[in-house]
Order: structure tokens, then C-alpha cells, then sequence
């Protein structure tokens, strides 16, 4: 009989392989491998064709799947057994980490400009395999596929947190992003595994043989909302997700490994990984855990106030510009649960006020990315607020970007991300969800001090440097391509602001 099952099981697995659903994440995969054989027998060229081949073939990528998605979306199915089901959120996740993997790269070109004994070739491989898993990880229909992506794309985390071997503060933080993400695992792993036990039980309503598929796991919890095994499995699964995206109490390694980590890596973490972490709570939320509303919503609302404060009171005092991206971040992170609080109480325009201020937030951080990657010297994670003294006359373009992108960032109208943050506050008001709103509210307010802080020293602050250390306030350079990809970040925020145009039916 057990033989006869895997025999079933086995061919229904195989007529559901549609291996042409997943081109891009395919060819991503062999990018990776012909950079591998760039690197190899590209002799004394290899070093400039390994980040042009790596761009420059994702930019082929992100062209056509976008003529893919512009062309409108055909169907959602099933596919390879049931781990994986195309969406058109899902095909929309896919083009946003794509658009931050080349972003990824040209901030990788400017830093491994710098660090002249660092490798090249094997950030810019494991920039393209995380990038695959992420799109991978925003289709996932089962807990198995899910897992298997999550942890392909921490893996590669842990590599490049600690990238910058020659620097202690690298090596610490990819250490401490490894024992923490390796407790937040077993986290989320335990979870998983008690929902599987709890939903394969023949004794309860609705029991499931493949309790690991999410349609299966939500009819299930539909019919036993009370059993307390699987309310402590959502629970430890929501608490693994939360280490992702770095909200209360779930952060304590955010400060560290963003300073520690390169700020290509840190650009990574701060966009890519955080929107990760929602893509899988957006699936969940309409998915398996729908029917835990009762628990859910109250959870992720006393997580999201503690997160908005804590992120945004903790970032007043700090004067590493990288702790203070790590810190505001999670403040981030706690707006971006008020749209998962109202898509648990039904608000079906959550899901796309939560995308929308997601790519908000992915031009205005890689603006600001890209900005401290200029500024910043060989000592990559000494990055301070000081260094910014006179950038408008050191360098008015910079100045400019930054300030476009910290204005978007702490919802200075009319850029981009102050229309995020009203789309994510309509949805709140819309769900009632006002207490949420107001301490919102609360933390914007707050965030303008430490992001106008920044501000102030590039633009009007006159002396900040100790006497005789002027000579430090040196001209910076920048190179035409590295020009043009910051005006345009700064333009795109700029124009999303002003006009939204159709996006997401709002």
C-alpha cells in the first residue's frame, strides 16, 4: 500500500513539473554559472566582465519579465506537486528582487572598487543564487519548498554578511547573523513541524496527509481554530518569520551586522530580506493562517507597535549612518505590519499597499545606499554622520540623492514614500485599526529628527570636525554610469510620488 502511495504521489508530483514557470529563476542560476567560468578562464579581463556579465544578464532578465508581466497574467496553478503556485504578487516580487539584485551588483562594483584584496567573482555568484531563492521563496505553496528556499537564501547571507574578511566588525556580524538565524531556524522549524503533526492527525476534522501544503494546512485550521498545538505552531512560525524582517523582539542582531556587514550586503539585508519576510506573511495571511484571525491580528499588532517605537526611538541617539539605516528599518518594518494586520482583517488593498511601499522603500534605501557607498572610504563600517559634513559643496549631486532619498524614506511629501505610507495608513484606517494608526503616526513624526539630523550635516552644519582635521573634507568623485543610477533612483522616487499611475488598483 505505502508502495503503491509513492507510485501516486510520484506521478502526480511529475505531471505537475512545468519547469518553464520557473525561466527565470533558471536562468539566473546559469548566469551564476557562467560568471563561475568567467572567473576562470576570463584572464586579465575576468575583472571587469564578472560584474558586467552578472548586471548585465539580470538586466536582460528583469526586461523580459517585465514584457511578461505587462502582458498580463494567465492563470494561477499548482505546480510541481503542489510547492509551488504563480501569482501575479508573486511575478511582481520576482521583478522587485531581480531590481534589487542589480542594485545589489553596482553597489558590489563600487565597493569591491575599495577593498582591493577581497574576491570578486563569488559576491556577485552568491548575489544571483539568493536572488534565485528569493523568487523562489515569494511562490512557495508549502512549507517544504518554503523552508528550502528560506534557508538557501540565509546561507548565502551568512557568507556575505562576513564578506569583508579583513574586517572584525564583518567577521562579527556574520557570526552573530549565524547563531541568531540558526536559533530563529529552529524557531520556525519547530513550528512547522507541529503543524504538520497536529493537521496529519486522523483523529481531527479536516486531517490531511500533506498537512505541509498550505491549501490543506488552511482547511484544516478552518475546522480546528482552537487546537492549541497548532495555535502554538502559527505562533513559532509568525516568531521565525519576525527574526527576518527584524521586528521586536526578534532585532537584536540588526545593528551589528549592518554595520558589520558590506554595504552592498547591508542594502541586501535592509530591502531584499525584509521584503522576503512579508511576501511569505502576505501568502500565509490569505493562506493557511487566514482562519486565525482571532490570534493573529492581536499578535502582529502588539509586535508592530513595539517595532515602530523601538526602531525609531532607539535610532535618535546614533551616529553610525549604518545603524542608523538598521535602526530605521525596523521602524519600517512596523508600518509595513500594519498592512498585515488589516489583510488579516480582511482588507483585500492591503496586499498591494504593502508592495507598493515596499518598492518606495527599495528606491529611496538604495538611493541612500548608494550615497554612503561614495562617501565611505576603506573602512567600510566606520561610517559616521560627521563624514557628511559639507557634502552639498563637497559634492552637490550626492547631497541631492541623499537628500531625495531620506526625505522618501521618512515620508517628506511629495516623494514616493510618502504616498507608502499613506496607502498603508488608508488600509489601517479602513480596518479600524486606530490605535495602530496613531503610534504610526507617532513614529513618523519621531523619524523625521534623526533623518533630517542627517540631512542637516551635508547641507547647513559649518563645523563639525575637530580643529585640523579639515584636510578629511576632501572633493568625491564620481564616475558617469554610478551618476546616472543614482539620478535615476532619486528621479523614480521622485516621480512615484507625484504620480502612481494604476499601480495595484489604487
Amino acid at each position: 500500500m505505502n508502495k503503491e502511495l509513492l507510485t501516486q504521489l510520484s506521478e502526480q508530483f511529475a505531471s505537475t513539473n512545468q519547469w518553464s514557470a520557473l525561466w527565470p529563476e533558471i536562468l539566473l542560476v546559469l548566469l551564476a554559472i557562467l560568471v563561475l567560468l568567467i572567473d576562470l578562464f576570463g584572464g586579465k579581463f575576468r575583472e571587469r566582465a564578472v560584474p558586467l556579465a552578472a548586471i548585465g544578464g539580470q538586466i536582460g532578465i528583469f526586461i523580459a519579465l517585465m514584457s511578461r508581466l505587462c502582458g498580463g497574467f494567465s492563470d494561477s496553478r499548482l505546480l510541481f506537486g503542489g510547492m509551488i503556485m504563480p501569482t501575479m504578487l508573486g511575478d511582481v516580487m520576482r521583478v522587485f528582487f531581480l531590481l534589487a539584485s542589480i542594485l545589489v551588483c553596482w553597489l558590489g562594483m563600487v565597493y569591491l572598487r575599495k577593498q582591493r584584496t577581497l574576491p570578486r567573482m563569488e559576491f556577485y555568484c552568491l548575489t544571483l543564487i539568493v536572488t534565485a531563492a528569493l523568487m523562489l521563496l515569494g511562490q512557495s505553496s508549502n512549507f517544504v519548498m518554503l523552508f528550502v528556499a528560506l534557508e538557501t537564501v540565509t546561507i548565502g547571507f551568512y557568507v556575505l554578511v562576513s564578506y569583508g574578511r579583513n574586517s572584525i566588525f564583518s567577521l562579527e556580524g556574520g557570526l552573530k547573523y549565524l547563531v541568531l538565524g540558526g536559533t530563529s531556524t529552529a524557531i520556525l522549524l519547530f513550528g512547522i513541524v507541529l503543524l504538520y503533526g497536529v493537521a496529519g492527525d486522523p483523529s481531527l476534522p479536516a486531517y490531511s496527509q500533506d498537512s505541509l501544503n498550505f491549501l490543506a494546512l488552511e482547511q484544516f485550521l478552518a475546522l480546528n481554530p482552537d487546537n492549541v498545538l497548532a495555535k502554538i505552531g502559527v505562533v513559532m512560525v509568525l516568531c521565525g518569520i519576525c527574526f527576518k524582517i527584524g521586528a521586536v523582539p526578534f532585532q537584536i542582531w540588526i545593528p551589528d551586522v549592518y554595520q558589520g556587514a558590506p554595504t552592498p550586503v547591508t542594502a541586501f539585508l535592509a530591502v531584499s530580506s525584509k521584503a522576503a519576510g512579508f511576501i511569505i506573511l502576505i501568502n500565509l495571511i490569505v493562506g493557511p493562517f487566514g482562519p486565525m484571525k482571532e490570534l493573529v491580528v492581536p499578535l502582529l499588532s502588539a509586535i508592530a507597535v513595539v517595532t515602530i517605537l523601538f526602531g525609531n526611538l532607539t535610532a535618535l541617539g546614533q551616529r553610525n549612518v549604518k545603524r542608523v539605516m538598521g535602526l530605521s528599518g525596523i521602524a519600517h518594518a512596523g508600518y509595513l505590519l500594519l498592512g498585515i494586520v488589516a489583510l488579516a482583517e480582511g482588507v483585500e488593498l492591503a496586499s498591494w499597499a504593502i508592495i507598493f511601499y515596499l518598492f518606495t522603500y527599495l528606491f529611496g534605501s538604495f538611493a541612500v545606499f548608494g550615497v554612503m557607498a561614495q562617501v565611505a572610504g576603506v573602512d567600510d563600517e566606520n561610517q559616521e554622520i560627521d563624514h557628511y559634513v559639507h557634502l552639498a559643496k563637497r559634492q552637490p549631486f550626492l547631497a541631492g540623492v541623499l537628500a531625495v532619498g531620506l526625505g522618501s524614506l521618512a515620508g517628506i511629501p511629495p516623494l514616493a514614500g510618502f504616498i507608502g505610507k499613506v496607502f498603508l495608513f488608508v488600509v489601517a484606517f479602513q480596518a479600524n485599526l486606530y490605535v495602530l494608526l496613531a503610534v504610526a503616526i507617532t513614529g513618523v513624526v519621531i523619524s523625521i529628527y534623526y533623518y533630517f539630523g542627517w540631512m542637516r550635516e551635508a547641507f547647513f552644519q559649518e563645523q563639525s570636525w575637530p580643529e585640523g582635521k579639515e584636510e578629511k573634507l576632501e572633493p568625491i568623485k564620481v564616475c558617469l554610469p554610478h551618476k546616472v543610477t543614482l539620478a535615476a533612483l532619486a528621479i523614480i522616487t521622485v516621480a512615484l510620488g507625484v504620480y502612481q499611475g494604476s499601480f495595484g488598483g489604487f
